[in-house]
């Protein structure tokens, strides 16, 4: 396993759980203690968690996993799940993009196949997206979060508001027919908001681990999405659910 495989998985297990002893880490991750250790050690040095006498625990500042600690998590569904994001776009069509790992790959796919052109808050999509020839790119401003690499605030509202985009791709933290789509921070929700909004149609592209969740900010009601994307590893139920309030729902 690849040591940001490890960081990864260190990182999901000690959120979800709270805390983690090396013991625990070890059996789960298939490595030393020592190995353990100098992860541990690592993830705090970079202040994504806190180690403790024997473990770590949740650290104090989020456990929102930054962009760049979670692009190799579940790229197989994520790349899958892009694939049938992109098939839904007409050619010539104005796409918005949210950040996010997923949403990152569809920017990649639309920019392969032909002229598009592009409105994104993400800084890494348009960095990835601005010297190609197919992609008409519109950068929408605001203030940077590190955590997404995403603009935010009401200068990305108010942009948003003065345009309009035929699909927008959204990337979440979290979907459930209970609490609507949901992120981490408020900010960053209410300029997700914003192109569902300004949109036609108002696409979810979410892996099975966004299926059921909810975390603290809601961007909308499910009822507002057209449609969900996710891998089939979601659990059933949680879909046939969303599903029922008239969201169409693609398992790849």
């Amino acid at each position: 396993m690849l040591r940001s495989d490890r960081h990864v998985q260190i990182l999901d297990h000690v959120a979800a759980r709270g805390s983690a002893d090396v013991t625990q880490l070890s059996l789960l991750l298939g490595v030393s203690q020592a190995t353990v250790r100098r992860d541990l050690q690592h993830l705090s040095e970079q202040r994504l968690l806190e180690r403790t006498h024997g473990g770590a625990v949740v650290g104090a500042l989020s456990i929102e996993l930054p962009l760049q600690h979670r692009a190799d998590q579940r790229s197989p569904q994520k790349q899958a799940i892009a694939r049938a994001a992109a098939d839904l776009v007409p050619d010539g069509a104005v796409v918005g993009l949210t950040g996010g790992t997923t949403t990152t790959e569809v920017a990649r796919l639309l920019a392969d196949r032909g002229p598009v052109t592009i409105v994104t808050n993400a800084v890494n999509i348009a960095a990835a997206l601005v010297l190609r020839s197919t992609v008409t790119l519109i950068v929408i401003g605001g203030t940077a979060r590190s955590e997404s690499y995403e603009l935010v605030g009401p200068i990305a509202e108010k942009t948003l508001a003065d345009h309009h985009t035929d699909i927008a791709f959204l990337g979440v933290d979290g979907i459930s027919a209970a609490h609507g789509c949901t992120t981490h921070d408020q900010l960053e929700a209410a300029t997700d908001r914003a192109f569902a909004l300004h949109s036609t149609r108002s696409v979810v592209v979410a892996d099975h681990s966004k299926i059921g969740r909810t975390t603290f900010a809601k961007i909308c009601p499910v009822a507002d999405v057209d449609t969900l994307i996710t891998d089939g590893e979601a659990p059933e139920a949680e879909l046939s659910a969303i599903a029922s309030v008239g969201v169409r729902v693609t398992v790849v």
